[in-house]
């Protein structure tokens, strides 16, 4: 929500007899639905609590009609709440249309958005670059974090998760597909004779997430192609993972996107190991409709698209190495980064 309805929002007098909806009152039932709370859209518009509820029991009052169901997860908009709300939208579209002047409309507002780590900062940070060259007033905030979809979203606008997700009330986008690879390090291969076939993998401990603190049912099933090899050290953080493979701690299994940057690591047995994920956007059906999310939304999908060959671990300019040429693949549908 942007700042002219924050200042709306504060001043506006609220009649209790009017059976006219108001438009205040309308943004803040926009604020209630794309958030799911009273204190998110509270926080977003500069007021309180008592305030939101005040204005929302208004609206009903205007309309004749319950416009909000509270919900195991939150607020959800009912039938009549959600034709309100599209109203709301087209009072806030025509405000911002006076502001934005000739040329490019101007976007301003804040978009929260909660990824796993290697997608945040090779995917996400770069997206979220090029949609303020374009729209200075947008701000965005990235929470990471490797779990499964939210079952009610409070306080996040979208969510990139690992798999497809079961949503309730709430839109899955496909963005793309990455591969974890098996990696090691010069120094490590040197040091241990590479792996020629994957028998020969629970010789070297493996470098991964640690078991009991998975929250995403697929990466149980990523290392199922060597369920013998020994832990060497897990992390609940990729990152850590890639430079524990660099300082020659074991093979890591690792996001191909990732690993692939780094000259000192080579792939190992690339014919034989190679997991196949995807990537999920989701998100509030009236969230996607915020003109500052869905301009990052396109953005997100147009560098997911443009690191195809990198996410697949299919790019010839990648500046690591492989120790195995074997024309053979076997792709599972599991894992995340």
């Amino acid at each position: 929500m942007t700042t002219f309805a924050t200042a709306i929002c504060k001043t506006a007098h609220v009649s209790a007899t009017s059976t006219t909806p108001s438009p205040d009152d309308l943004l803040v039932l926009l604020a209630v639905g794309r958030s799911g709370r009273y204190v998110s859209a509270a926080d977003e518009l500069g007021i309180n609590h008592t305030t939101i509820s005040r204005r929302i029991a208004a609206l009903e009052r205007a309309l004749g009609g319950r416009v909000l169901d509270r919900g195991t997860g939150g607020w959800e908009l009912t039938d009549l709440g959600r034709a309100a709300l599209r109203a709301a939208e087209t009072v806030e579209s025509a405000v911002k249309s006076l502001t934005g002047g000739r040329g490019e409309r101007t976007l301003e507002g804040v978009v929260r958005l909660s990824a796993t780590d290697g997608f945040s900062a090779y995917l996400a940070a770069p997206a979220v670059a090029e949609v303020q060259r374009r729209h200075p007033r947008v701000s965005v905030e990235i929470v990471t974090g490797t779990r499964r979809a939210s079952l009610h979203r409070s306080g996040l606008d979208l969510e990139i998760v690992v798999g497809e997700p079961r949503v309730r009330r709430a839109e899955a986008l496909h963005l793309g597909d990455y591969v974890l690879g098996l990696y090691g390090s010069r120094a490590y291969l040197a040091e241990h004779e590479a792996p020629a076939t994957v028998a020969d993998l629970p010789n070297h401990p493996l470098i991964y997430f640690i078991d009991s603190m998975l929250q995403v049912d697929d990466l149980d099933l990523a290392s199922g192609f060597a369920p013998a090899m020994r832990e060497s050290i897990s992390s609940t953080n990729v990152f850590v993972h890639v430079e524990a493979t660099r300082a020659a701690a074991g093979l890591g299994l690792l996001p191909c996107f990732m690993a692939d940057r780094h000259a000192d690591l080579v792939r190992v047995l690339p014919g034989h190991v190679g997991v196949r994920l995807a990537y999920w956007l989701v998100s509030r059906a009236e969230t996607l409709r915020r003109p500052e999310v869905a301009a990052l939304v396109e953005a997100l999908r147009a560098r997911v698209h443009a690191e195809a060959a990198a996410l697949l671990g299919t790019t010839a300019e990648h500046t690591g190495g492989s120790a195995d040429r074997s024309p053979a693949h076997r792709d599972t549908d599991s894992g995340t980064a």
